[in-house]
């Protein structure tokens, strides 16, 4: 993982702002308070050869979908946890009815059949009679009047009797009723009429090409009408209309459109989306939303959530209130229900289109530093609750990487992973044999796991008051850095030689171009490695060969050069720099945030703590555009007085409950704005919200508008999540929620 160049080879949403709370006289912190967190709970159809047709909801919160096998409903269902679309047979005469559509009228479900417009509300009572047997459209208006249509027919019923009726002069797709103006619209693929039932007068309040579905919005003010490229804002008054058809919209061909509690929501046939305040959208597709991006309607459903039927089942978008610790404490249970792996912070894989059932904990080449960073999430809990779990969960954690070192005979030398003998997954050239006969563990250890361990050993002999745990941490980071040392800068592995990224010695180091980022990544990170280890242990030899490498070596000047340097390797450089150097390694930013940690907080001296601190920030500014919460609460560290707390927040906030990695589609979307090819990989001037993206741990490039892997993993967030918050909490620029 060490070079993802080379290895690639090898809920609506409601933002709030940050509320502020003064902790010194230079910077501020979030007090948690609880926002709007979206998730899905989808039911998927149990015959692919059922079709979809409307979806209602009445004032019980019953739910009915009507389709080509009848009337269904849903079953079961969870979030994670998929339901099902049955047949609804709790009417039991329903069953015998050839009912063509469903509705609501004054919140009752009401159907429309070959004979009448009915319902099984007001004790039965409503059976209005018509004359349309193929009718399959309607609305319904004042004092229990509807307007239906077969299609090609309108017929105004009251009581059973055909009030008016006439020819809709082109294919109806649509009625609505509006209630401001006692009048029913009525959509057709080129125009939108007004029927008025007081005078019966049926007239053409708009004209368009491609029309697919309408709703009334404002308070009765517009009429939103969607179209096969965009949708168009109408006065509902005068029937002219307001500004230019809108475009940049996630998808433009939409199916639906409906307002739901002051906000617009669209379908389309890729996915749905609501419009928020500030001309953003919410964008729901993916089987992380949805069964499937063919969108048919969305209405609304209970007072916390939004349904959308598509053309494989029903999702039901639920909107909560929730702080950040209550996520916090949700995605502590999903760490350590399914992804602890002999202590280690591990992926489940192997899964079926999402099916949690189905998957299995895989083994790692980064085992240990995804364990570092949960385990680091765990002792900033600790230092912040003084939580007795997660007090065990870092001695488990801590046993797990402790583990490392000792299944392998190479003293102070740390494998990558270790697993029972026979049910190792992945690399499996990389796996020798333990000196126990019931183990292998795997070599070729790099640098981002050596920074990663340094890291949270460190964490952990600051910060956790236990006596065992600080000793074991102290050992841990002698062992290794002592390996380091007696080895001149080298990781080296079993057979004598080093590993192929485990490289801090300067002929190395030094190879590299200046503006070739090894250069200074590999700097700043054994100095950061070096500071820790004399900081824990006091021995001198770490801090001599520190000022070594930064006085004699010009480790100093490597890890100092501005981020605006940092590119491609000159057309006369290295085969390998050139290779190092072909784009922005997000692995690399991992490494340095994490080694930030040792290169600020044990810096030797004063004057050197300023420098890294100005390094630390030139590494943050060009940062900023992904909105990686990690990253800015890293640089929270130095005291800097903006860090792009709010953008934090949102990270947290943003972030999907649904770690699942779904297949996203985002680079087609017409509601981004992209940017020319560039070094650092970014694809749009905006990033997406996380929800919206694949699931990618923090070394992933934030801006790849595509990928997933079509449901078959869960990532743990006790990396991707837990550490940035608990992170927070402990440099105090998170605090507790308000009322705690």
């Amino acid at each position: 993982m060490r070079k993802q160049l080379l290895f690639t080879l090898v809920l609506f949403i409601s933002l709030f702002s940050c509320s502020e709370k003064k902790i010194s006289d230079t910077r501020t912190a979030y007090t948690d308070q609880p926002y709007q967190q979206d998730y899905s709970i989808k039911y998927n159809i149990t015959d692919t050869g059922t079709i979809l047709y409307k979806v209602s909801a009445d004032r019980n919160g019953v739910i009915q979908i009507l389709s080509s096998q009848g009337l269904l409903h849903p079953f079961s269902g969870a979030m994670l946890y998929p339901g099902a679309l049955v047949p609804d047979d709790t009417y039991r005469p329903m069953k015998d009815r050839k009912i063509a559509a469903i509705g609501l009228y004054q919140h009752q479900l009401v159907y429309l059949d070959d004979k009448a417009v009915l319902s099984n509300a007001w004790a039965g009572n409503l059976y209005s009679k018509h004359g349309l047997p193929d009718a399959a459209v309607f609305a319904g208006g004042d004092d229990f009047a509807f307007l239906i249509s077969d299609g090609s027919s309108l017929q105004y019923l009251k009581n059973s009797q055909a009030l008016w009726q006439n020819k809709s002069g082109e294919q109806v797709l649509d009625i609505v009723y509006d209630s401001t103006k006692h009048a029913f619209l009525v959509l057709t693929p080129q125009q939108i009429f007004s029927f008025s039932p007081a005078d019966k007068n049926y007239t053409t309040l708009f004209k368009a090409d491609s029309l697919t579905c309408f709703t009334i919005a404002n308070n009765g003010k517009d009429i939103v009408a969607g179209t096969h490229n965009g949708y168009i804002v109408i006065d509902a008054s005068t029937g002219k209309q307001k500004g230019e058809i809108n475009r940049k919209l996630p998808w433009t061909e939409l199916t639906a459109v409906t307002e739901i509690e002051g906000k617009l929501w669209f379908g389309s046939k890729r996915g749905a989306f609501m419009l928020k305040e500030d001309g953003k959208f919410n964008y729901y597709a993916s089987k992380r939303w949805l069964p499937s991006d063919n969108v048919k309607q969305i209405v609304k459903g209970g007072k916390d959530n939004v349904l959308i039927l598509t053309d494989a089942g029903l999702a039901k978008i639920f909107f909560t209130a929730m702080t950040l610790e209550d996520k916090a404490a949700f995605f502590d249970k999903q760490v350590r229900q399914r992804h602890i792996r002999n202590g280690f912070n591990a992926t489940l894989a192997g899964m079926k289109d999402g099916n949690l059932g189905t998957g299995h904990m895989e083994d790692s080449d980064n085992d240990g530093l995804w364990t570092s960073m949960y385990l680091g999430a765990e002792a900033f809990r600790y230092a912040v609750t003084k939580s007795p779990e997660a007090l065990q969960n870092c001695r488990e954690s801590l046993d797990a990487m402790e583990r490392l070192y000792s299944v392998n005979p190479v003293k102070g030398f740390p494998a990558r992973s270790y697993e029972r003998r026979g049910y190792k997954l992945h690399d499996p050239e990389k796996w020798i044999p333990a000196p126990d006969p019931e183990w292998d563990w795997k070599s070729t250890t790099s640098s981002d796991e050596a920074i990663g361990h340094i890291f949270v050993f460190a964490v952990l002999a600051e910060l956790v008051d236990d006596e065992d745990i600080k000793k074991k941490s102290v050992a841990l980071i002698d062992s290794l850095m002592q390996h380091v040392v007696d080895n001149d800068f080298y990781l080296v592995d079993w057979d004598g030689k080093p590993t192929l990224w485990g490289k801090w010695n300067p002929q190395y180091v030094n190879a590299r171009p200046k503006n070739v980022g090894d250069r200074k990544i590999n700097s700043s990170n054994i100095i950061a490695m070096l500071q820790t280890a004399y900081h824990f242990t006091k021995k001198e030899i770490y801090k001599e060969k520190a000022f070594e490498l930064m006085n004699k070596h010009g480790y100093l000047e490597n890890l100092m050069r501005p981020m605006k340097e940092i590119g491609q390797a000159p057309a006369d450089a290295d085969d390998w720099s050139k290779m190092l150097s072909q784009g922005w390694n997000h692995s690399d930013d991992e490494m340095y945030f994490l080694g930030y940690w040792g290169l600020y907080r044990y810096a030797f001296n004063d004057t050197l703590k300023e420098k890294y601190k100005e390094a630390i920030i030139d590494h943050w500014e060009v940062e900023r555009p992904e909105k990686e919460g990690a990253w800015n609460i890293f640089t929270a560290l130095t005291g800097a007085k903006e860090f792009d707390l709010k953008e934090a927040v949102w990270y947290l906030q943003e972030y999907p409950l649904d770690m699942i990695g779904w297949t996203v589609q985002n680079s087609e979307r017409k509601d981004i704005e992209l940017v020319e090819p560039n070094f650092r990989g970014q694809t749009t001037k905006e990033v997406l919200p996380p929800d919206e993206l694949d699931i990618s741990r923090h070394n992933g490039n934030r801006f790849d508008l595509n990928g997933g892997r079509n449901g078959n993993s869960e990532y743990s967030a006790g990396d991707i999540w837990l550490l940035p918050y608990w992170m927070g909490r402990y440099l105090e620029v998170i605090n507790a929620p308000a009322n705690k």
